[in-house]
């Protein structure tokens, strides 16, 4: 039997496994398992063949699993409950020490417990959940402190300056019948 069909069932049962498993699991091995096959046209010794299939699986594997993982990795959606962790919301039915209340967060109403007593209308935030009940902690809201307004009013004084300009005289000449 010719190495070059052991090669080609190996790889169709590669890729039936990597198309059942959707997993990345295989694909390295069915790309040198191609390799392998075209090395058995030439090579007779299978296990040469065998170390080219093996090795060259794993170099694969190695160098190019992160890069993959990456390039496939969808991006994860977070569900209702995950996604309104952090976000805030208004109490609707006071919350005591420990006691459920209900916040609306995200125009949906929640069961919600807290460390401290909260009354109606104030904001929370959502700290994260237990069971079916939001845990959440009151939010401070800083009001801005009012600038002062400066009291003392410094005047604005201009002052004009005159300007005054002096003529001079033009001193007499000495008459000519005094000379």
């Amino acid at each position: 039997m010719s190495y070059w069909v052991l090669w080609l069932i190996i790889v169709i049962l590669l890729v039936l496994m990597e198309a059942a498993t959707v997993n990345l699991v295989s694909i390295w091995f069915i790309f040198s398992g191609v390799v392998s096959l075209f090395v058995s046209l030439f090579v007779d010794s299978f296990p040469v063949q065998f170390a080219i299939f093996v090795g060259l699986g794993i170099l694969l594997m190695i160098l190019t699993k992160p890069m993959l993982d990456k390039m496939v990795k969808e991006k994860q959606e977070k569900t209702n409950l995950e996604r309104i962790i952090g976000m805030e919301g208004v109490v609707t039915v006071p919350i005591k020490k420990n006691t459920v209340g209900e916040v609306k967060v995200d125009g949906k109403l929640w069961s919600a417990i807290s460390s401290k007593s909260i009354k109606e209308g104030e904001i929370v935030k959502i700290d994260h959940i237990e069971s079916v009940k939001l845990v959440v902690e009151p939010v401070i809201i800083e009001k801005p402190t009012p600038k002062k307004k400066n009291t003392t009013s410094k005047k604005k004084t201009t002052t004009t300056k005159k300007k005054t300009t002096t003529t001079k005289k033009p001193q007499n000449k000495k008459k000519a019948s005094e000379k």
